[in-house]
């Protein structure tokens, strides 16, 4: 089926190239050799084009905020980075800024015309109306925010309390690790959740339009006669009653920094002389994935309006850093988008493939992790996902086995590849296997025990009894959390006299709990 591509690259001779490879494939190609071509053309043509490709490595490459603005344009349209080999942090930087994939230079051009194939095919469900949600719409509660972790549940707690106040909250974390989710929560939660919900994205909106956009342009001639009781315009009209979320505030231009003081402090948005301000109502809840304080000490960020709005903080973690989340991430996203595929029935998830997603650091957090569901979901041709279904990971983790404890990164990357030097940059070390508490596969594939997984019946199809599930618990916690016992039992749910009587049980030497451990 004949799809409209974008191509951007300022190479004359790679253009011409990668439009041949594409072209062979019958797809008609938009060309542009600079970014601010290439976003005219999607403006354009942004209900035609179902990919885009850009090369990274061009001058521009992906400065200011290419990705971001394609997004707003359009977000369902996948966008596929080409980067020159050895380019980690543009590598890095397009998986952050939710790149659906990338390619290293030199690439054959099967390797070009395999990635926009399977864009296409994720694209052609998003134009069905099943797009992958990259920031979720309608109705979210704290109830939908995965929280298996301390560290979210944390977030969650903070959030409630936000939620039944009106200060400005303040939500910090790297990209794509769900301050958006958090903000709908926080708002649908408080006493605001009947009005609007209005987001602004200050990434990729150039300094002369974002004070407009936020505030309106205040010109008398635009009121008439009850201008002095009309509601500003902007993103602060539309949220009048309600809530804004701005997210990376640290973008905002300092002519914008100083009109929100002002709403901030009056509660009034300033027009042209001789009118008067007008009066808005509206709950503040802001995002940044920079350290603001660091912004102040540069000079790039008003003190005064820091102190303002940092009211009430709350840091949402790394993916990295709340490992327990994943597995549950994963269910829950395989789990929507299967129904929204409208597959016979959920796909099943073989315990190899949550090993996999558990060991890898997800650079580009629970955004990247839902995007590689929904790829895989979309892509899948069986009743089931395994490690088969995320080459793009496999490839990043060499020798990963399903039964075996996960090692340091640097024995688990091949640094052969080029896109694991991605993986290699990013990670310190990669977290062990995650228990899963599911059964391991369904029956038609049999049951398989793969380490990590506790099965629940016998091998003559019985339930197993309660205590020999809780013996093999028991020592796998020893063994995941190398014999902590406070962390063991805390984890357990437990206390630690309880713990220790049942490794007197189960004979287990609590002096030496790891020689006993599963």
């Amino acid at each position: 089926m004949t799809a409209q591509i974008l191509l951007i690259d300022d190479d004359a001779a790679e253009r011409r190239s990668m439009k041949a490879a594409i072209e062979a494939h019958g797809h008609y190609v938009h060309v542009a050799d600079t970014a601010h071509a290439a976003i005219d053309t999607f403006r354009r043509h942004r209900d035609q084009i179902g990919v885009v490709v850009v090369d990274a490595s061009a001058p521009e490459g992906l400065q200011s905020g290419l990705l971001a603005v394609l997004a707003e344009i359009n977000p369902a349209v996948p966008v596929i980075v080409a980067t020159a080999e050895g380019a980690t942090e543009t590598a890095l930087d397009a998986v952050r800024a939710g790149a659906f994939d990338f390619l290293v230079k030199p690439f054959a051009q099967e390797r070009l015309s395999g990635a926009v194939d399977a864009a296409l095919k994720i694209h052609r469900s998003s134009v069905q109306g099943r797009t992958p949600r990259r920031a979720r719409s309608g109705s979210v509660s704290f109830a939908d925010v995965v929280a298996a972790s301390a560290a979210m549940s944390r977030v969650v707690e903070l959030g409630r309390r936000a939620a039944q106040s009106t200060i400005p909250v303040m939500l910090e974390g790297e990209a794509g690790v769900g301050k958006e989710l958090v903000a709908r929560a926080i708002h649908a939660a408080s006493d605001r959740s009947s009005r609007a919900f209005v987001t602004i994205n200050c990434q990729g909106i150039s300094p002369g339009q974002i004070d407009a956009i936020l505030f309106g342009d205040p010109h008398p001639s635009d009121r008439g006669a009850d201008a002095d009781h009309a509601l500003p315009a902007g993103k602060f009209g539309e949220a009048e009653g309600g809530t804004l979320f701005i997210e990376e505030i640290s973008e905002l231009p300092a002519s914008a920094q100083a009109q929100l003081l002002d709403a901030v402090q009056s509660g009034e948005v300033a027009r042209n002389a001789p009118q008067r301000p007008l009066k808005v109502n509206v709950r503040l809840v802001l995002a940044t994935n920079k350290d603001l304080i660091e912004e102040v000490k540069a000079g790039r960020f008003r003190e005064d309006l820091y102190y303002r709005l940092n009211v009430f903080p709350i840091t949402i973690p790394a993916l990295r850093r709340r490992k327990e989340d994943i597995p549950h991430l994963v269910r829950a996203f395989v789990e929507r988008f299967s129904l929204e595929q409208r597959l016979p029935r959920t796909l099943q998830l073989e315990a190899s493939a949550i090993a996999l997603l558990t060991a890898f650091d997800w650079p580009g957090n629970t955004r990247q992790l839902e995007n590689a569901i929904f790829r895989a979901v979309v892509l899948a041709e069986g009743t089931s996902l395994g490690e088969a279904d995320f080459p793009q990971i496999s490839a990043q983790v060499r020798g990963h086995r399903s039964s075996t404890p996960a090692r340091d990164a640097v024995d688990l990357v091949n640094e052969s590849s080029p896109v694991a030097k991605v993986q290699a940059a990013l990670a310190e070390r990669a977290a062990t296997f995650v228990n899963q508490q599911t059964p391991t596969a369904s029956t038609a594939f049999g049951a398989v025990n793969t380490g990590n997984v506790i099965v629940s019946t016998d091998e003559a199809g019985n339930v197993r009894k309660l205590a020999e599930i809780e013996e093999e618990l028991i020592r796998f916690a020893l063994k995941f959390y190398r014999g902590q016992m406070s962390q063991v039992a805390r984890k357990l749910g437990i206390g630690r006299s309880t713990l220790y009587r049942k490794l007197k049980d189960y004979g287990i030497d609590p002096d030496d709990p790891q020689k006993d451990a599963a």
